[in-house]
This record gives C-alpha cells, structure tokens and sequence, in this order.
C-alpha cells in the first residue's frame, strides 16, 4: 500500500459489483479513499511507468461501460492499491465485461486517448468541459439574439460595477499625504482575474506544480491558470480555470468540504466529491469586497481565506471559518 491515501481501514472492496454502473461507483469509492485529485493520480502513474491523463480519468469514472484493463490497471496502481488487491480488480473487471458480452450489451468503452481523439476529429470533446453548450445553434436569428443579450449584460456590468477609493491619511488632521487603493469590481460573468483585498496579490497557481493549490502572487503575470465566472444563476456562481498546461477545469475544496482547513484548488470539472459552486457575498456598507463562500460544504460557516501570512506572496487559500472583519477573505473580480 502507498502512503498518502485518505482512507480509513482499507481500499474499497471490488467484490459485490455485479455490472458496470456498481463497479464504476467502487472506482469514484477507490479515489476519494486515495485522497488524490485527478491531477496528483496523473502524477502518481507517469512516477509509477504508466500513461492515466487526468481526462481520461474523469470520462471513466463519468461512463456506463467498464474501463480496459490497462485504463483500470493504471487508475487503480495510482490510487496506491496493493498487487493482490489489482488482481481483484482486473478479476472483477473481466467477469462483467464477459458477462456483457454473453448479454449482448456493450461492456467494453470506446474511450480513446487525448492524443488519439485528436487525430481523429481534430479536437478533443470533452463533456466535463464547463463552457460547452450543446444548445447553441447556427440560427442568425439566434445568433442576433445572443449577441444582444451580450450587449445588454455588458451595459449591467458596466452599471453594477462597483469602485471604492481607500485613503490612508497620515496625520490626525487629515492633511497628510494619501494613497489610493485600486477600484473594487463587482463579480460578473466573463474573464476576471480575481485579487485579493488588502495584499492586492491576485489568485494563482504555481507553474509546474501538479496539486493545483491556489496562491495569491504579483498580479502582473497571474495567468497561470487564467479565471473566469460562470453565473450558475440563483446568486450562485463557478470559478472558471483555463491551465496552460492542464487545460480547463474548476476552483473548488476536496472531499465535500469536510477537513476544515480544506485547500482551494484548481481540478476538473465535475467531481462529485469536489465543493465546485460558490456564493460571491458583498461585504460591507459600502462594500469593501466580496467573501468567496462554497455552497453545501460540510463544514458551515467557511470562507476561501488566505492563510498564513496575509500579505505575502504565494501565501496559500483554504477554507476557514468566515471572520467577523472578513481579514483575508475579500476579492475582487477585476475584469481582464
């Protein structure tokens, strides 16, 4: 057994699964018992000679059909499972493949690598992919009707934005010299980078890492990954990432939010272990910033927070209980 896994007393058990959905459903028990996120099981397989690319994985977990047993073979090394242990699973696996086949159903995924997919239709279509639109059609009328709804949105955003100047005045009379702060922005749908208020450090990863933990850094040259918002709707909101590297995914806290001091990071899209939907609260009369507050987390009261040394760069963000003076916890969606 590797280290690092999340688990209590063992990995879960593949016996029991009698077709592909309940052996599926044990694979997603297989990986929040690992603790690992998609990313760091990419990482866990390439340390260990095997090819799993994170989207893969995601589409895998996400189908109705088992894996190929070289797809499980490398999930399941990653997630740190024992040799005895593989060899149930690939046992379990091939008796509900055969078992499809002699059905007549289909078993065996026709799941292709990124690279295969490619060259294939000349993209990779991913469902998890949070900007896809299958609705969107080649209509004129439709065509005119989003980009007046386009047009509309951007004059509310220009009307709702929100600007507050901070002055530190230097003497008691109130004549000293003053400094002014950037303007506040309100969130909006769209491309935003999004800084931290007080530090005016803005969110980031750092390149070449692989947990996709989020920093705060120098604004200038924060683009790794880049942010934008999705407006889910009902004041709920998604925090878009586009890695250079990794390609698109989501901001979000591991395991439901249940370690209170749960770090915020970047990931695929659409785990349903992950806290991926958020709250963008206005504090303050006037405001003064926006808490960034996960919706359904198991732990209440929590608030993406920078820890540690507020103004520093690279200083970490995890989930901690909301303050009464929100130090810490105040963004701006600057647009960029």
């Amino acid at each position: 057994m590797t280290e690092g896994h999340a688990g209590g007393d063992g990995a879960p058990d593949p016996h029991g699964a009698t077709d592909a959905a309940s052996f599926n459903a044990r694979l997603q028990a297989l990986k929040d018992w690992s603790g690992l996120t998609y990313r760091e099981l990419s990482a866990r397989a390439e340390a260990l000679g095997d090819v799993l690319p994170r989207s893969t994985v995601a589409n895998m977990l996400a189908r109705s059909t088992v894996p190929r047993e070289e797809l499980l073979t490398s999930f399941v090394r990653a997630c740190g499972v024992s040799p005895g242990e593989l060899e149930d699973w690939q046992t379990v696996r091939k008796e509900i493949a055969v078992r499809g086949v002699y059905a007549g159903g289909t078993t065996e995924p026709e799941i292709a690598w990124p690279a295969e997919t490619a060259q294939a239709s000349g993209s990779v279509a991913d469902p998890s992919t949070p900007d896809s639109d299958p609705d969107l059609g080649s209509d004129p009328r439709s065509r005119i009707r989003r980009t007046l709804v386009a047009l509309v949105a951007v004059t509310g955003l220009v009307l709702a934005a929100v600007s507050v100047v901070a002055a530190l005045v230097h003497d008691e009379g109130g004549d000293g010299p003053k400094t002014v702060a950037a303007a506040l922005t309100a969130p909006a749908a769209g491309d935003v980078r999004i800084r931290v208020i007080g530090s005016d450090l803005c969110l980031n990863e750092r390149r070449g890492g692989r947990s996709g933990q989020i920093h705060q850094r120098e604004c200038e040259g924060a683009d790794v990954p880049l942010y934008s918002l999705k407006d889910l709707g009902s004041g709920e909101w998604r925090i878009v990432s586009d890695h250079p590297d990794y390609g698109p995914g989501c901001s979000g806290i591991p395991s439901g939010g249940r370690v209170p001091d749960a770090a915020f990071e970047d990931s695929e899209c659409g785990d349903p272990s992950r806290v991926e939907t958020f709250r963008l609260e206005p504090f303050g009369t006037p405001v003064t910033g926006y808490r960034i507050v996960p919706v359904g987390s198991a732990t209440a009261n929590s608030c993406m927070t920078v820890v540690g040394d507020r103004t520093a760069p690279w200083a970490k963000l995890a989930q901690a209980t909301c303050r009464t003076d929100a130090r810490g916890q105040l963004f701006s969606f600057d647009r960029r």
